[in-house]
């Protein structure tokens, strides 16, 4: 059985880690409609809608409004990016 050249194999594997990469990103329901909110009034939309669809899925929860009222989830309020200097908080 022959083996198919080397240059196809990447290709596929790419492909099918390009497909798995969308499906992961698309989000939940819940999450988009919570962040929407969330991002209603910020200054950079797209980075905010981003970094809150981040922290949604790993916390399952956004606070209301649109800023402020992180205590209604300690997961959300606790999460930092970076050490020292630049920590900073990850979600918006």
């Amino acid at each position: 059985m022959k083996l198919p050249h080397p240059s196809v194999v990447i290709l596929l594997i790419l492909f099918a880690s390009s497909s798995c990469a969308q499906l992961a990103m698309a989000g939940s329901a819940f999450c988009d409609s919570k962040c929407k909110v969330r991002c209603s009034k910020a200054g950079l939309q797209d980075r905010c809608l981003k970094f809150c669809g981040l922290c949604c899925e790993a916390c399952r929860c956004v606070p209301s409004g649109t800023y402020g009222n992180k205590d209604e989830c300690p997961c959300y309020r606790d999460k930092y990016t970076g050490v020292g200097k630049r920590r900073r908080p990850k979600c918006p």
